[in-house]
């Protein structure tokens, strides 16, 4: 297994929503209840509990730049929440999904030989098979279906 840590949005992008009420595109972010499902919150990386209250808004991803950047809907515990930290672990909010791999190297291409759609709860293997190639600068989780940024993936 290799170091690697998952990257939450930082916490001054997170406060910067929660106090302008606007996202990166200058819209103004919704507030909604969580449903049955939960939702997953970008900065602490968990579900949100049913009824809890979270903000929704479009967030400019840093990566990759060019011709594969792209900004992502997100949601956000409506109340500051401590940001996600843990080394060499999963983040929670991937597990539950389908999600897509998607590979990115020094020049922020997309390595498609890389990428794969897996059921979350079988992310580590095209992962780690990502992380360990050496063409491979980060890897972005997104949900397979909707297509939204879970987090982003870096060597430790």
């Amino acid at each position: 297994m290799p170091d690697f840590r998952c990257v939450a949005i930082g916490t001054a992008v997170a406060d910067r929503f929660r106090s302008t009420g606007l996202d990166d595109r200058g819209n103004a972010v919704r507030r909604l209840s969580a449903g049955a499902a939960g939702s997953p919150c970008r900065h602490c990386l968990r579900l949100a509990d049913a009824g809890e209250l979270i903000l929704l808004g479009s967030y400019d991803l840093p990566g990759p730049s060019g011709v594969y950047w792209t900004p992502s809907p997100i949601f956000l515990h409506a109340e500051p929440c401590p940001r996600f930290e843990a080394a060499d672990t999963i983040a929670p909010i991937i597990r539950p999904s389908l999600v897509s791999v998607r590979a990115y190297d020094a020049e922020d291409l997309c390595l498609y030989d890389l990428g794969q759609v897996v059921d979350g709860a079988a992310v580590e293997a095209p992962l780690f098979r990502a992380l360990a190639d050496g063409r491979t600068r980060f890897v972005n989780v997104h949900t397979a279906r909707p297509g939204c940024l879970l987090c982003r993936v870096e060597r430790g």
